[in-house]
């Protein structure tokens, strides 16, 4: 347990020189918006100039919290804080599943939650397919050589007429790719490192996370429940990419996309996955990354209690 007599400028340790920017990445790791975390982070460095200081303890972070943010925001960015410090210091490796159907913004908020981390290791489920592409002809493995909402195509075997034809292309296509998730997952356990990976194909209940107990695998599902917010999501993709990912393309497909999307949070009802609703990419981060830290906190707790 970390007390108020630790020093807390970047590490515990207090044995390097003081960076805002660093400080605020710190504080953002706890949920906190930017703007905020550079005001806090601010607060501090004016602080320590005042006081001719080279470190600051917790409950000096704690009063300039408070001072900055208010009691209640700031005593909870403290808790976090601490929750936070518990994952830096965690032995086993993060790995965090983000999945959502096509739009919904899972690579942003992947990023987003890998640069708070401090997590180098990002790869998208669509990089797995495609290198799956590479050694699998689309005669042997015709799923992976479509798009996920255009996966229909890739059906040979017999299905009833009222099946959906969207939903058996799409998965099928998850299953093959699977194979590469769990690939890069082991691989990420096996050396230690966390990890952050995203996708369409990151399906609840198609990977057993309970085989990699080296590590704390967590998963989310992003969703835009709202139609017209997600189809300005795709506007908004074809001016980031100047083009090469067309608004048409996925305006005409939109209905298999929005049926993709009501059969993954089916099956994150199921298995009891926690949805994330992409209303504000800020609030999502935010509710993502207290999740982290509160299942951090609670798989940290029994391994303290057993070094006692």
């Amino acid at each position: 347990m970390v007390d108020d007599s630790q020093l807390v400028i970047i590490d515990q340790e207090g044995s390097l020189p003081f960076s805002k920017g660093l400080m605020a990445q710190s504080l953002m790791a706890t949920g906190l918006q930017p703007e905020r975390a550079y005001n806090v982070a601010a607060a501090v460095q004016r602080d320590l100039r005042r006081t001719k200081q080279p470190f600051i303890t917790l409950a000096g972070l704690r009063a300039i919290a408070r001072e900055t943010l208010g009691d209640a925001d700031g005593d909870a960015l403290m808790e976090s804080f601490r929750q936070w410090q518990e994952l830096r210091h965690m032995e086993r490796p993060l790995i965090i599943l983000i999945g959502g159907t096509t739009g919904v913004g899972k690579s942003t908020l992947a990023t987003q939650v890998a640069h708070r981390l401090g997590i180098t290791r990002v790869a998208s489920t669509d990089m797995v397919r495609q290198v799956m592409r590479a050694f699998f002809s689309a005669d042997l493995m015709p799923a992976i050589h479509y798009s996920s909402f255009d996966a229909a195509d890739a059906v040979r075997v017999p299905v009833a007429k009222s099946a959906d034809l969207s939903k058996v292309g799409f998965i099928e296509q998850t299953e093959s790719v699977t194979v590469g998730i769990e690939a890069l997952v082991e691989r990420a356990v096996d050396e230690a490192q966390s990890m952050v990976i995203e996708g369409v194909h990151i399906v609840p209940g198609f990977l057993d996370r309970d085989r990699w107990r080296e590590a704390l695998v967590l998963q989310f599902v992003l969703a835009v429940h709202d139609p017209g917010l997600h189809r300005s999501h795709f506007t908004v993709r074809e001016w980031e990419t100047g083009g090469i990912r067309p608004l048409r393309r996925y305006v005409e497909h939109f209905r298999q996309i929005r049926s993709i999307q009501k059969f993954i949070l089916a099956r994150a009802e199921k298995e009891q996955v926690m949805v994330i609703e992409n209303e504000s990419i800020d609030l999502a981060i935010k509710e993502v990354m207290a999740e982290i830290l509160r299942a951090v906190s609670e798989y940290q707790r029994p391994l303290d209690h057993a070094g006692e």
